[in-house]
């Protein structure tokens, strides 16, 4: 008879989480976690610990590398404040429907319950944002729990969260668990109904004003998007989370909708007659369209079907196969007058956008600053972006490639997200470029996370826009409740001399004349660096409360809202679809 051998249960837990593919975890050390950091130190050659400095910031970097890669993403917490700091990138997580498992400690099981030392009663404070929380309850059980809530992460595409009390991590168990990983295989979507297929193709052929509205769902689809488009004629339109999936410079790629978006992806979505609405749950879209309009809606998830819409046609299946299945249907249109003023109009947005370019005001447009990251940006580039008017100009100024990767907080829209989900993308990606990019609000909220950029040597290129506002918020409150601004004004802050202070190469940017020679320089160091860009208080063009028809808008509020904007250029969809019927398109 041999004896079992034994390990830590702390060890154990590491043990299946390295089983899963993990090699690394993002967190802040804290005495009631002490058996997980003994665990992680005996991993040292194959899992390693990045010492964030704030447990908000582990738990961002989760959830992006996880929105990133497609694998689980993992932070840990130690008891009491740890643990609560985790939640903000936690939600982050379950909104965006990002498999993360989060590790997190407690005082020990004989002090639980009860007045101690950073003691709280964690358990309720995770229910709303994981879709699997338990604490661990035994030492010996605490390896089947770790495989159980990584495999829930997953099913799911939510948070996991395992709470472990001090005393268990530290004690001995049989070395006998053998994780679930390797039976883990990719899911079986369902085939789209043949009939539904045939359905969907009658009602493009009918439509005289059809459109693709596609969100993240259908990430892999981008041949597919295209195959469809160019036979039936009909504009592609994203959601916001979407950019990329088709490059941008796609003559049919019209852009996003929404606040973010650009002038002709707007005008689309109250013009059209047909939508086919591929793998999106843009909580906004019931105010973005023509809600005459009928939809065609492809969904894996049966729960989201008619869930923002009403629909026409619901086809249960895979955005990649679906798609495939209505181009192998029905026969190739000519373009309808819609589609050529969809192209003109976007065409007309672009070479506005662009005009500005070489823009030489002082402090600067962010049109030339966005020019120079489009030229430093290499194929493979990573983007993380904060949440704000950022989005607005990363939407609308940035010409992404399939090739490269971004990601931003979707639907939950924290401020601060930037720079931890530009620290998990070089962590994912040691050989690609990484940009963070934010406004002042936002980056003042994670800056510290310079220090970890500083600390694993991340060569990270943080561009932070500042014009002393909270621009997002300003713009809500002036357009949106026209109330006095309030609360929205930051002071200047020299964020180069800050990034020097903690060890990361700083440049500032006041003129167009700083641009070149300060990317030149940026792009040549070797470790982290900030560039400063003290970038104009002027508010990019709202298409949210857009005035630029004269047909049916007051021909004063249209003349204010382009002088307002420098968009006396810009003509209305209306102009190009006449212009379309009437043969001037072709």
């Amino acid at each position: 008879m041999t004896d079992t051998k034994t390990i830590k249960a702390a060890d154990a837990a590491f043990k299946v989480i390295e089983e899963w593919g993990v090699d690394h975890v993002y967190g802040y050390p804290g005495g009631s976690f002490d058996d997980g950091m003994n665990a992680l130190y005996n991993r040292r050659d194959t899992m390693k610990f990045i010492q964030v400095r704030h447990e908000e910031a582990g738990a961002l970097s989760a959830a992006a590398e996880a929105k990133l890669t497609g694998k689980l993403g993992v932070t840990i917490g130690s008891a009491g404040p740890g643990a609560v700091h985790l939640l903000n990138g936690l939600y982050d997580a379950k909104h965006d429907h990002a498999p993360v498992l989060a590790i997190v400690a407690q005082v020990p099981q004989g002090r639980m319950n009860m007045d101690f030392f950073q003691a709280i009663d964690e358990g309720p404070i995770f229910d709303d944002v994981a879709v699997f929380n338990r604490t661990a309850t035994t030492a010996k059980g605490l390896p089947a729990l770790i495989d159980t809530a990584i495999r829930q992460a997953y099913k799911y595409n939510g948070v996991s969260v395992v709470i472990i009390p001090k005393d268990l991590g530290w004690t001995d168990i049989p070395d006998t668990y053998i994780s679930n990983a390797k039976n883990h295989v990719a899911p079986i979507w369902p085939q789209p109904d043949p009939v539904a297929i045939d359905k969907a193709v009658e009602l493009i052929e009918a439509a005289e004003a059809p459109m693709v509205y596609f969100g993240i769902g259908a990430k892999h689809s981008g041949p597919e998007l295209k195959a469809v488009s160019e036979k039936f004629k009909m504009p592609l339109v994203s959601s916001v989370l979407a950019k990329g999936i088709v490059e941008d410079t796609y003559p049919a790629y019209i852009g996003s909708t929404g606040r973010p978006a650009g002038k002709a992806g707007v005008e689309l979505g109250f013009n059209t007659d047909l939508i086919l609405w591929v793998g999106n749950d843009v909580p906004f879209s019931i105010f973005l369209f023509n809600p005459k309009a009928k939809v065609i809606q492809i969904d894996i998830d049966n729960e989201k079907l008619g869930k923002r819409h009403a629909i026409d046609v619901p086809i249960l299946a895979d955005a990649k196969t679906a798609l495939a299945a209505l181009a192998a249907k029905g026969t190739e249109l000519q373009p309808t007058p819609f589609f050529k003023a969809a192209l003109a109009d976007h065409k007309d947005w672009r070479k506005w956008q662009d005009s500005f370019k070489d823009d030489k005001s002082t402090p600067v447009r962010p049109e030339p600053v966005f020019d120079a990251i489009n030229k430093a940006a290499k194929d493979d580039a990573v983007f993380g972006v904060d949440v704000g008017n950022i989005n607005i100009n990363f939407m609308r100024l940035i010409d992404l490639k399939t090739t490269q990767k971004w990601t931003t907080s979707g639907q939950y829209a924290s401020m601060g997200y930037g720079l931890p989900a530009a620290v998990a993308a070089q962590v994912a990606y040691p050989d690609r470029q990484v940009f963070s990019l934010s406004g002042d609000g936002g980056f003042a909220m994670m800056s510290q996370e310079l220090l970890t950029a500083v600390k694993y040597n991340l060569p990270i290129i943080n561009i932070v826009f500042s014009n002393q506002t909270l621009g997002y918020i300003e713009a809500e409150q002036r357009d949106d409740t026209h109330q006095p601004l309030s609360g929205v004004d930051l002071i200047d802050t020299d964020w180069a001399t800050v990034a020097d202070g903690m060890g990361v190469k700083g440049f500032t940017i006041k003129t167009y004349d700083d641009i070149k020679p300060v990317f030149e320089a940026a792009l040549a160091e070797k470790g982290p660096v900030l560039i400063d860009v003290k970038l104009t208080t002027e508010m990019p063009l709202t298409t949210q409360h857009m005035f630029i028809d004269p047909a049916f808008q007051d021909a004063d509020k249209v003349a204010e809202f382009k002088k307002q904007y420098q968009a006396e250029d810009l003509k209305p969809f209306s102009t190009y679809l006449k212009a379309a019927k009437e043969g001037k398109l072709d």
